[in-house]
């Protein structure tokens, strides 16, 4: 795949999996043998990324992944965005109910034979921790 055929899967898989919770994308734009080094899923982790999307979206409503950049070379997808959500339910730990918060993210992703194979994923965990009145 070229870089733009790279960038459309990662961006389908941003708003489908990320944005929408929708686990059938999983099985379509995920490398059966998909490794998150974010969450460490060495094995089974199209399976372990599909129960953490199911475990997110069950605790989050109104949620938004608007990407703000999009970079691609080689087999690697690098994507800046700002995610949104209201908390509906405990969220990581914390129980933030009715609270909303916006971050910054950076994901990057490898794809190889038209699937993701690999994740890496950066967060502003302080910001989120302060914004769902975890932190002072």
């Amino acid at each position: 795949m070229n870089n733009d055929e790279n960038k459309r899967l990662v961006k389908r898989f941003v708003d489908e999996v990320f944005g929408q919770g929708q686990l059938e994308s999983i099985d379509e734009l995920v490398a059966p043998d998909f490794v998150s080094h974010t969450f460490r899923f060495t094995d089974d982790g199209r399976a372990k990324l599909r129960a953490a999307t199911e475990r997110v979206h069950a605790s989050l409503t109104d949620v938004d992944f608007a990407v703000e950049d999009l970079i691609a070379e080689d087999d690697r997808v690098a994507v800046r965005l700002n995610a949104s959500s209201t908390v509906v339910d405990e969220f990581m730990g914390v129980a933030a109910a009715g609270k909303r918060y916006s971050i910054g993210e950076i994901h990057i992703f490898r794809v190889a034979d038209g699937l993701i194979v690999e994740h890496w994923h950066q967060h502003d965990g302080l910001g989120l921790m302060k914004q769902l009145g975890a932190m002072p």
